[in-house]
């Protein structure tokens, strides 16, 4: 038996403006665009992005605090050239993290167009 995880949903209020957001980011092509769903793939294959409309969708607080939304997960990114992809990720729309934690050990913390979280590591 094989099992292989193709695809990552994400819950937003907005999905065209996060799938957009990611599209930019990432230079992935949206593959499908419906309402309430939108799915891009990797031109190189591997696991896809999707976003769904959540209604009732309330933006994470990150850091956690107690008796805030949450986050359930975050994604990293790993590239190359972290000041160029820092500065892309803003021309992109993202907002970099007011607190950061480990930004002089090659990690920086944005959010996404919908809150969430996400990392941009050095590789």
């Amino acid at each position: 038996m094989e099992i292989h995880l193709r695809t990552v949903v994400v819950d937003c209020e907005d999905v065209h403006r996060a799938a957009h957001f990611y599209s930019k980011l990432l230079g992935w092509p949206i593959t499908l665009e419906e309402p309430d769903w939108v799915l891009l793939r990797d031109p190189k294959g591997g696991t896809g992005l999707s976003f769904q409309t959540e209604e009732d969708y309330v933006r994470p607080v990150w850091p956690e605090e107690p008796g805030k939304p949450m986050k359930m997960l975050h994604l990293d990114f790993q590239v190359d050239d972290l000041p160029a992809a820092a500065a892309h990720a803003l021309a992109c729309g993202a907002v970099k993290s007011p607190q950061q934690f480990l930004e002089d050990q090659g990690v920086i913390v944005f959010f996404d167009t919908e809150g969430h979280p996400f990392c941009l590591f050095l590789n």
